[in-house]
Protein backbone atom coordinates (compact mmCIF):
# COMPACT_ATOMS: atom_id res chain seq x y z
CA UNK A 1 0.00 0.00 0.00
CA UNK A 2 1.45 3.39 -0.94
CA UNK A 3 0.49 6.97 0.36
CA UNK A 4 -2.26 6.92 -2.57
CA UNK A 5 -3.77 3.58 -2.22
CA UNK A 6 -5.32 2.97 1.11
CA UNK A 7 -6.16 -0.61 0.50
CA UNK A 8 -6.90 -2.43 3.94
CA UNK A 9 -7.89 -6.15 4.55
CA UNK A 10 -10.15 -6.47 7.00
CA UNK A 11 -7.62 -8.21 9.69
CA UNK A 12 -5.14 -5.37 9.36
CA UNK A 13 -8.40 -2.92 9.82
CA UNK A 14 -9.42 -4.73 12.79
CA UNK A 15 -6.09 -5.25 14.41
CA UNK A 16 -6.20 -1.02 14.51
CA UNK A 17 -9.27 -0.68 16.53
CA UNK A 18 -8.68 -0.87 20.50
CA UNK A 19 -10.75 -1.76 23.59
CA UNK A 20 -11.90 1.40 25.13
CA UNK A 21 -12.32 3.42 21.84
CA UNK A 22 -15.38 6.03 20.46
CA UNK A 23 -16.66 3.84 17.59
CA UNK A 24 -19.07 5.76 14.84
CA UNK A 25 -21.00 3.61 12.79
CA UNK A 26 -22.85 4.92 9.76
CA UNK A 27 -25.91 3.52 7.72
CA UNK A 28 -29.65 3.90 9.03
CA UNK A 29 -31.08 1.38 11.35
CA UNK A 30 -31.02 -1.88 8.63
CA UNK A 31 -29.56 0.84 5.82
CA UNK A 32 -26.15 0.43 4.15
CA UNK A 33 -24.28 -0.05 7.46
CA UNK A 34 -21.15 -1.57 7.40
CA UNK A 35 -21.68 -5.11 8.64
CA UNK A 36 -18.32 -6.65 7.39
CA UNK A 37 -16.42 -4.21 9.89
CA UNK A 38 -18.13 -4.77 12.20
CA UNK A 39 -18.47 -8.46 12.04
CA UNK A 40 -14.55 -8.02 11.71
CA UNK A 41 -14.12 -6.57 15.05
CA UNK A 42 -16.81 -9.25 17.04
CA UNK A 43 -13.43 -11.70 15.89
CA UNK A 44 -11.15 -9.06 18.13
CA UNK A 45 -11.15 -8.77 21.83
CA UNK A 46 -11.97 -5.27 21.74
CA UNK A 47 -14.36 -4.26 24.04
CA UNK A 48 -15.61 -0.99 26.32
CA UNK A 49 -15.98 0.42 23.13
CA UNK A 50 -18.59 3.86 22.92
CA UNK A 51 -20.55 3.38 19.66
CA UNK A 52 -22.50 6.14 18.25
CA UNK A 53 -24.72 5.38 15.55
CA UNK A 54 -27.97 5.51 14.31
CA UNK A 55 -28.71 1.67 15.53
CA UNK A 56 -29.49 -1.38 13.64
CA UNK A 57 -27.94 -5.12 14.04
CA UNK A 58 -24.42 -3.29 14.23
CA UNK A 59 -25.72 -1.97 17.77
CA UNK A 60 -27.12 -5.32 18.49
CA UNK A 61 -24.38 -7.95 17.38
CA UNK A 62 -21.71 -5.94 19.31
CA UNK A 63 -24.16 -5.46 22.59
CA UNK A 64 -24.95 -8.91 21.83
CA UNK A 65 -21.23 -9.92 22.52
CA UNK A 66 -20.76 -7.90 25.42
CA UNK A 67 -18.42 -4.87 23.57
CA UNK A 68 -20.93 -1.94 24.15
CA UNK A 69 -19.83 0.27 27.17
CA UNK A 70 -22.43 3.09 26.42
CA UNK A 71 -24.27 4.08 23.26
CA UNK A 72 -25.38 7.23 21.26
CA UNK A 73 -28.11 7.22 19.64
CA UNK A 74 -31.31 8.38 18.61
CA UNK A 75 -32.93 4.53 18.13
CA UNK A 76 -32.07 1.30 17.41
CA UNK A 77 -34.12 -0.32 14.65
CA UNK A 78 -34.39 -2.98 12.06
CA UNK A 79 -36.66 -0.76 10.21
CA UNK A 80 -39.29 -3.81 9.55
CA UNK A 81 -38.90 -4.94 12.85
CA UNK A 82 -39.26 -1.58 15.16
CA UNK A 83 -36.80 -2.65 18.19
CA UNK A 84 -33.45 -4.23 17.59
CA UNK A 85 -34.08 -6.87 19.81
CA UNK A 86 -30.31 -7.07 21.08
CA UNK A 87 -30.64 -4.08 22.22
CA UNK A 88 -33.99 -4.60 23.88
CA UNK A 89 -32.19 -7.15 26.05
CA UNK A 90 -29.02 -5.08 27.00
CA UNK A 91 -31.14 -2.23 28.01
CA UNK A 92 -33.49 -4.19 29.96
CA UNK A 93 -31.03 -5.86 31.63
CA UNK A 94 -28.72 -2.69 32.53
CA UNK A 95 -25.87 -4.40 30.46
CA UNK A 96 -24.36 -1.33 28.74
CA UNK A 97 -25.31 2.23 29.58
CA UNK A 98 -27.52 4.55 27.00
CA UNK A 99 -26.76 8.29 25.99
CA UNK A 100 -30.26 8.99 24.13
CA UNK A 101 -30.51 12.31 21.29
CA UNK A 102 -32.90 12.85 18.89
CA UNK A 103 -32.29 12.58 15.33
CA UNK A 104 -31.87 16.54 15.09
CA UNK A 105 -29.64 17.21 18.21
CA UNK A 106 -27.64 13.76 16.64
CA UNK A 107 -26.94 15.53 13.44
CA UNK A 108 -25.99 18.70 15.02
CA UNK A 109 -23.77 17.12 17.71
CA UNK A 110 -22.13 15.45 14.25
CA UNK A 111 -22.11 18.67 12.86
CA UNK A 112 -20.59 20.47 15.35
CA UNK A 113 -17.54 17.64 15.66
CA UNK A 114 -16.91 17.92 11.65
CA UNK A 115 -16.53 21.53 11.96
CA UNK A 116 -14.27 21.14 14.98
CA UNK A 117 -16.83 23.20 17.39
CA UNK A 118 -17.99 22.58 20.54
CA UNK A 119 -21.55 22.42 20.00
CA UNK A 120 -24.14 23.40 18.15
CA UNK A 121 -27.65 24.91 19.03
CA UNK A 122 -30.74 23.13 17.72
CA UNK A 123 -34.62 23.59 18.45
CA UNK A 124 -34.91 19.79 18.83
CA UNK A 125 -35.32 18.37 22.19
CA UNK A 126 -36.66 21.11 23.95
CA UNK A 127 -39.91 20.35 26.02
CA UNK A 128 -39.49 16.82 25.98
CA UNK A 129 -37.97 14.46 28.77
CA UNK A 130 -34.36 14.29 26.72
CA UNK A 131 -32.22 16.75 28.23
CA UNK A 132 -33.79 15.86 32.12
CA UNK A 133 -32.18 12.33 31.28
CA UNK A 134 -28.97 13.31 29.21
CA UNK A 135 -27.17 15.27 31.97
CA UNK A 136 -24.58 16.32 29.31
CA UNK A 137 -27.36 18.56 27.29
CA UNK A 138 -27.34 21.89 28.45
CA UNK A 139 -29.26 25.22 27.31
CA UNK A 140 -27.36 28.55 25.64
CA UNK A 141 -29.35 31.58 24.66
CA UNK A 142 -29.38 33.73 21.96
CA UNK A 143 -26.57 36.73 22.46
CA UNK A 144 -28.63 38.46 19.98
CA UNK A 145 -32.37 40.72 20.86
CA UNK A 146 -34.51 37.75 20.18
CA UNK A 147 -32.57 36.36 23.72
CA UNK A 148 -34.31 32.79 22.77
CA UNK A 149 -32.83 29.47 24.74
CA UNK A 150 -31.89 26.86 22.45
CA UNK A 151 -29.93 23.71 23.36
CA UNK A 152 -26.75 23.12 23.11
CA UNK A 153 -26.08 19.70 20.75
CA UNK A 154 -22.20 18.89 22.04
CA UNK A 155 -19.99 17.72 19.31
CA UNK A 156 -20.26 14.06 18.69
CA UNK A 157 -16.54 13.16 18.50
CA UNK A 158 -15.19 10.21 17.88
CA UNK A 159 -11.57 8.12 17.62
CA UNK A 160 -13.02 6.17 14.48
CA UNK A 161 -16.24 5.75 11.86
CA UNK A 162 -17.23 3.30 10.07
CA UNK A 163 -19.49 3.25 6.67
CA UNK A 164 -20.36 1.72 4.14
CA UNK A 165 -20.27 2.57 0.18
CA UNK A 166 -21.31 1.38 -3.17
CA UNK A 167 -18.60 2.81 -4.56
CA UNK A 168 -14.91 3.93 -3.53
CA UNK A 169 -11.49 4.00 -5.36
CA UNK A 170 -7.98 3.49 -3.66
CA UNK A 171 -7.59 7.00 -2.90
CA UNK A 172 -10.50 7.21 -0.45
CA UNK A 173 -13.30 8.58 -2.19
CA UNK A 174 -16.60 7.33 -1.57
CA UNK A 175 -20.16 7.00 -3.89
CA UNK A 176 -23.27 6.82 -2.65
CA UNK A 177 -25.64 5.47 -5.33
CA UNK A 178 -28.81 5.31 -3.02
CA UNK A 179 -31.46 7.59 -2.10
CA UNK A 180 -30.48 8.92 0.98
CA UNK A 181 -26.91 9.44 2.26
CA UNK A 182 -27.72 9.18 5.76
CA UNK A 183 -25.23 11.08 7.73
CA UNK A 184 -22.21 9.01 6.70
CA UNK A 185 -19.92 11.92 5.34
CA UNK A 186 -20.20 13.71 8.72
CA UNK A 187 -19.27 10.62 10.48
CA UNK A 188 -15.95 10.22 8.44
CA UNK A 189 -15.92 14.22 9.11
CA UNK A 190 -16.29 13.94 12.56
CA UNK A 191 -13.86 11.31 13.48
CA UNK A 192 -10.28 11.17 14.09
CA UNK A 193 -9.63 8.08 11.72
CA UNK A 194 -12.21 6.88 9.01
CA UNK A 195 -12.44 3.38 7.36
CA UNK A 196 -14.75 3.26 4.45
CA UNK A 197 -15.99 -0.31 3.04
CA UNK A 198 -17.48 -0.86 -0.17
CA UNK A 199 -19.15 -3.07 -3.08
CA UNK A 200 -16.81 -2.49 -5.00
CA UNK A 201 -13.25 -0.59 -6.08
CA UNK A 202 -13.48 1.22 -9.31
CA UNK A 203 -10.96 3.56 -11.34
CA UNK A 204 -13.84 6.45 -12.48
CA UNK A 205 -16.90 7.03 -10.81
CA UNK A 206 -19.84 7.40 -13.13
CA UNK A 207 -23.19 9.45 -12.08
CA UNK A 208 -23.76 13.27 -10.57
CA UNK A 209 -21.74 14.48 -8.42
CA UNK A 210 -23.80 14.57 -5.36
CA UNK A 211 -23.34 11.09 -4.97
CA UNK A 212 -19.56 11.12 -4.20
CA UNK A 213 -20.69 11.54 -0.77
CA UNK A 214 -17.00 10.94 1.13
CA UNK A 215 -14.06 12.66 0.47
CA UNK A 216 -10.57 10.89 0.27
CA UNK A 217 -8.61 13.33 3.28
CA UNK A 218 -11.40 12.18 5.44
CA UNK A 219 -10.33 8.63 5.10
CA UNK A 220 -7.72 6.30 6.59
CA UNK A 221 -8.44 2.80 5.11
CA UNK A 222 -10.35 1.71 1.73
CA UNK A 223 -11.71 -2.10 2.37
CA UNK A 224 -13.29 -4.07 -0.79
CA UNK A 225 -15.93 -6.20 1.00
CA UNK A 226 -18.82 -7.10 -1.06
CA UNK A 227 -21.81 -7.69 -0.03
CA UNK A 228 -20.68 -6.19 3.35
CA UNK A 229 -23.77 -4.57 4.15
CA UNK A 230 -25.52 -7.90 4.38
CA UNK A 231 -28.29 -7.97 6.02
CA UNK A 232 -28.78 -4.82 6.21
CA UNK A 233 -29.64 -3.08 2.38
CA UNK A 234 -26.92 -1.42 0.43
CA UNK A 235 -29.30 -0.13 -2.67
CA UNK A 236 -29.51 0.18 -5.63
CA UNK A 237 -26.66 -3.11 -5.62
CA UNK A 238 -29.34 -4.87 -3.05
CA UNK A 239 -32.42 -4.72 -0.80
CA UNK A 240 -32.55 -5.97 2.91
CA UNK A 241 -32.26 -9.94 3.63
CA UNK A 242 -35.60 -10.34 4.81
CA UNK A 243 -35.20 -13.77 5.36
CA UNK A 244 -32.05 -13.80 6.97
CA UNK A 245 -33.24 -11.31 9.26
CA UNK A 246 -36.32 -13.10 10.33
CA UNK A 247 -33.95 -15.79 11.28
CA UNK A 248 -31.25 -13.50 13.00
CA UNK A 249 -34.66 -12.09 15.67
CA UNK A 250 -35.64 -15.68 16.07
CA UNK A 251 -32.38 -16.83 17.25
CA UNK A 252 -32.02 -13.40 19.47
CA UNK A 253 -35.12 -14.98 21.33
CA UNK A 254 -33.31 -17.93 22.77
CA UNK A 255 -29.68 -18.22 23.72
CA UNK A 256 -29.50 -21.82 22.34
CA UNK A 257 -30.62 -20.68 19.08
CA UNK A 258 -28.13 -17.74 19.50
CA UNK A 259 -24.89 -19.82 19.88
CA UNK A 260 -26.43 -22.27 16.69
CA UNK A 261 -26.22 -18.35 15.13
CA UNK A 262 -22.78 -17.71 16.45
CA UNK A 263 -21.69 -20.74 15.75
CA UNK A 264 -22.90 -20.80 11.72
CA UNK A 265 -22.65 -17.24 10.93
CA UNK A 266 -20.12 -15.94 13.20
CA UNK A 267 -17.68 -18.12 14.24
CA UNK A 268 -15.52 -18.05 10.81
CA UNK A 269 -13.92 -14.89 8.94
CA UNK A 270 -15.84 -12.85 6.23
CA UNK A 271 -15.61 -15.57 3.96
CA UNK A 272 -17.55 -17.86 5.57
CA UNK A 273 -19.97 -15.62 6.41
CA UNK A 274 -20.89 -15.00 3.27
CA UNK A 275 -21.05 -19.17 2.31
CA UNK A 276 -23.54 -19.77 5.00
CA UNK A 277 -25.44 -16.54 3.82
CA UNK A 278 -25.73 -18.49 0.29
CA UNK A 279 -26.82 -21.00 2.11
CA UNK A 280 -29.45 -19.96 3.75
CA UNK A 281 -30.91 -18.16 0.48
CA UNK A 282 -30.95 -21.76 -0.96
CA UNK A 283 -32.62 -23.18 1.70
CA UNK A 284 -35.60 -20.47 1.51
CA UNK A 285 -35.29 -20.47 -1.97
CA UNK A 286 -36.53 -24.64 -1.73
CA UNK A 287 -40.14 -25.01 -2.24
Amino acid sequence: MTDLDKRLSLTEFAGRIESGMTVGIGGWGARRKPMALVRALLRTGVRELTVVSCGGPDVGLLAAAGRIRKLIAPFVTLDSVPLEPHFRTARETGALEFEEWDESMFLWGLTAAAHRLPFMPVRGGLGSDIPRRNPRLRTVTSPYADGEELLAAPALTMDVALVHMNRADVRGNGQSLGPDPFFDDLFTEAAERAYLSCEHVVDRFAGPPQSLLVQRQNVTGVLHTPRGAHFTSCAPDYGRDEAFQRTYVQAAGDPDSWREFEARYLAGGEDAYQRAVDSHLRKEATP
